[in-house]
């Protein structure tokens, strides 16, 4: 290990975020609450994040005269989201230390190097073929359907997705992607869902958060309960299985693995090489929360105590609530926060978002107490009140 790698950064150092949206507004906070600056690169010049940065660079991520200014001025550079080009952190890694590295984020973001990146590490994973033609979905295993069909690159939040029964309807789906390249993934019978946040050092230390059991609607995450309610064992091998990842990537961050459980077994679904929506109880519940986790393994700081203090219910607000339905079509108006606000033990975090639009996550509320049950069932009630529907 070099000398740039054991070296901590201590504050007021500046640390460089890519990317602006909300979890790069809540690694602000975080830095500046442990007494960093930090500058936020964002082609978006309503990026949530920017509006409490130092300074905002509204550039591209491949502008390289931005990025040279940006790394000038960064003592280490970290990212919110795993689409930023691998290359703009490879480039960037050049004149300042960057972590997560960019060959990790290139694993992560796309999804036929993340299902290859498992198999070849013996990692638990669904069966998968990767799809570059329509040849490819008639060789598939006859095994594989019903399946889900998904593109390999910048899908999300159920985008570029499509659930399909056979090989007509995969390759009419694949044929709607527009050829892009894919992965075909067996559907499985879900028993539900599971994460694990976790935060991993420069000298391999790891620190897991509690597991949370996660529901999704419309492939967007609705609500994550902390302990998920599993067995011990399963929530430990779920932590190793994480901490595994975690090791043959050789990262250094905070970062979040989702798992399948089918038929009592964990399967791994997807790694987030950046904190993660599921975690973001971690806010209101633990000693530490991930966004600090990630400024602490960003700067070689020692990690903090992820424990939990209290059970936690997370619920996501998205941008559907701004939108009612009337006689004459569709009206936009503020949701009635009010509502909310009469939950003593609820907390809000509103994320600044410059405009509302369905399926956008504007916020998300956490019900704290000491009660599974009656946290969940506040939770679900202030979920009713606010006006989200379903169960």
């Amino acid at each position: 290990m070099n000398a740039m790698s054991t070296t901590m950064i201590l504050p007021p150092a500046t640390l460089g975020m890519l990317g602006g949206g909300q979890l790069g507004g809540f690694f602000v906070a975080a830095a500046h609450e442990l007494g960093y600056q930090v500058w936020v690169l964002d082609p978006d010049k309503n990026s949530p994040a920017a509006r409490s940065a130092d300074r905002h660079f509204c550039a591209d991520y491949d502008d390289f005269a931005a990025l040279d200014e940006f790394a000038a001025g960064c003592a280490a550079i970290t990212t919110e989201f795993e689409n930023v080009p691998a290359a703009t952190l490879d480039y960037l890694a050049k004149f300042v230390p960057v972590r997560p590295s960019g060959s990790a984020v290139a694993i992560c973001q796309n999804r036929i190097a993340e299902k290859s990146f498992l198999r070849d590490h013996g990692l638990s994973h669904g069966p998968f073929a990767v799809i570059r033609s329509a040849e490819d979905i008639n060789n598939a295993a006859p095994t594989l359907f019903p399946a889900i069909l998904k593109v390999a690159r910048f899908g999300y939040d159920g985008k570029g997705q499509a659930t399909v029964v056979n090989r007509e309807e995969a390759i009419t789906a694949f044929a709607r992607f527009k050829g892009e390249a894919c992965v075909l993934e067996k559907r499985l019978a879900l028993d539900y869902e599971i994460s694990v946040i976790l935060a991993r050092d420069q000298d391999g230390r790891v620190c897991c958060f509690p597991t949370g059991e996660n529901q999704h609607t419309r492939g967007i995450l609705d609500v994550s309960i902390v302990p998920a309610r599993t067995s011990d064992n399963l929530r430990r091998e779920a932590e190793v299985l994480a901490a595994r990842i975690a090791e043959k990537l050789d990262y250094i961050g905070t970062m979040g693995v989702e798992f399948f459980v089918s038929g009592g077994q964990l399967v791994i679904n997807e790694m987030a090489p950046r904190p993660h929506n599921s975690g973001h109880y971690t806010l209101d519940a633990c000693v530490t929360n991930q966004f600090e986790q990630q400024v602490r393994a960003l700067c070689g700081l020692p990690l903090g105590e992820p424990r939990a203090h209290s059970v936690a219910v997370m619920v996501n607000l998205l941008g559907d609530l701004w939108f009612e339905q009337r006689a004459g079509g569709e009206h936009y108006r503020e949701p009635d926060w009010s509502t909310l606000y009469a939950f003593p033990d609820l907390k809000l975090h509103m994320y600044g978002k410059h405009h509302a639009r369905p399926g956008r996550k504007m916020g998300h509320f956490t019900v704290l107490g000491s009660d599974m049950s009656s946290v969940l069932e506040t939770a679900l009630a202030a979920r009713r009140a606010i006006g989200i529907e379903g169960e």
